[in-house]
């Protein structure tokens, strides 16, 4: 049903956002498994929301980010030390939200139908930065400040 609200523009993105959050947080109370969360979070927002094209975290390993689980087409297993928007993440420790990847320089461009990303950092319960939640979609400008706050908000329920 919220998928066909979605494609009948009958439904905002922060009422889905809202929904989907609600929808993670009593299905993470069934696990303590850090990978079972991150597995759950991709699913449910790769399929509910139609806009995303890869959903997935990389995640720091001896100093590198590689890929984690993720829901979409092949993925860069490891991402050049420190360039593109996940690495951006990670240093800034905010989200990052880019409208075109052609105009973000050093982006790695793991899939060239990707046009715009968002990227939140992953923090442990003693705010130690574990990697990132990084978003394509094949639509210019698809995300925005309503996306950094409940990706923020639904990323933080990994480790609570």
């Amino acid at each position: 049903m919220l998928s066909v609200l979605l494609r009948l523009g009958m439904m905002n993105k922060a009422d889905r956002y809202e929904r989907m959050y609600h929808q993670l947080m009593r299905l993470m109370s069934t696990s303590e498994s850090v990978l079972s969360r991150m597995a759950s979070i991709c699913a449910v927002l790769h399929h509910k929301m139609p806009s995303f094209f890869w959903t997935g975290f990389y995640l720091l390993e001896h100093g590198e980010l590689h890929v984690g689980v993720y829901q979409g087409p092949l993925a860069c297993m490891v991402l050049e030390k420190g360039k593109g928007v996940c690495w951006e993440g990670i240093r800034r420790a905010e989200p990052v939200v880019v409208p075109d990847v052609d105009r973000f320089p050093g982006h790695i461009a793991c899939d060239s139908r990707s046009r715009s990303e968002i990227v939140v950092p992953l923090f442990n319960q003693h705010g130690v930065t574990m990697g990132v939640l990084d978003i394509d979609s094949k639509e210019l400008n698809n995300f925005d400040q309503t996306d950094a706050e409940y990706l923020t908000k639904i990323v933080a329920l990994i480790y609570q």
